[in-house]
């Protein structure tokens, strides 16, 4: 691992299938996060675990019905088994199926006293989702996170993660990233143009999470948590919405759309 961070769309120096529960006093944390962003409808879902114990999350937004579900508990409710996304709850029900549709990007890093690992897809979804009896369907581009490693006891990154259509026409696709796998090079920062992925520089987050670098934000809906458990204590803001303005690398958008975040964790 001397020569980290590692950068690549093959297979990586590091192996998340292989890493221990724990490694002196850090646990293991291992999460697959998919995120949907459409025109009608946006969502995210996720599966977290943390030296094996899980927690999961789905949230939903209807941007034609203006209406916002969430839900987030400490067991598995979400089925995101290679290829597929699929929950249950509080009026909502999503059934989707996810194909590639870019290029896949790993990083290892170094976090801490170790090595991390991270994959992000850029994703075509495709289903429907139901939301008080009235059924949507969904065509539309999104982001697959993949993430392991026994990350620094206290953790905090700003993000970003959205789709969307450029002035010329191409799908774009992006992944900002600020406190996490940000290294000047070899960082998991990327914007992909018709599924071909580029590297771009280090990008700066607005405090309010109105911007990033040239991009301008605008909140439609907003999943949030403050959670505080023995050993972790999590604060969370993930809000969905548009963009508007010209990614790193100068690519000028026609719409956009997707997510800003802040996390600030002890675990």
């Amino acid at each position: 691992m001397d020569t980290l961070p590692w950068r690549g769309t093959g297979e990586a120096p590091l192996d998340p299938a292989r890493l221990p529960r724990m490694r002196g006093m850090r646990p293991l944390k291992r999460w697959r996060y998919v995120g949907v962003y459409g025109e009608r409808v946006q969502l995210c879902a996720g599966v977290v675990r943390i030296a094996g114990a899980p927690q999961s999350f789905w949230a939903v937004h209807h941007r034609d019905g203006g209406v916002f579900r969430e839900r987030t508990v400490l067991r598995k409710v979400v089925d995101l088994d290679d290829g597929t996304v699929r929950f249950r709850g509080r009026g909502v029900t999503a059934e989707l199926r996810l194909v590639p549709a870019g290029e896949r990007v790993s990083v290892v890093s170094r976090h801490g006293s170790h090595p991390v690992w991270t994959r992000k897809t850029p994703v075509r979804a495709t289903g429907e989702v139901t939301i008080d009896g009235v059924t949507v369907p969904v065509d539309a581009p999104g982001l697959q996170d993949d993430s392991a490693g026994h990350h620094a006891r206290v953790t905090r990154w700003s993000w970003s993660a959205g789709c969307g259509t450029a002035e010329d026409g191409r799908a774009v696709w992006w992944n900002l990233v600020d406190g996490l796998h940000d290294a000047a090079t070899s960082s998991e920062r990327t914007v992909w143009v018709d599924g071909t992925a580029r590297e771009v520089p280090p990008v700066a987050f607005a405090p309010d999470l109105s911007s990033v670098d040239g991009l301008r934000f605008e909140v439609e809906a907003e999943r949030a948590r403050h959670d505080r458990l023995l050993l972790v204590d999590s604060a969370y803001r993930q809000p969905f919405g548009t963009f508007t303005g010209t990614l790193p690398g100068g690519v000028v958008l026609r719409e956009g759309y997707g997510v800003m975040e802040r996390h600030d964790v002890r675990w």
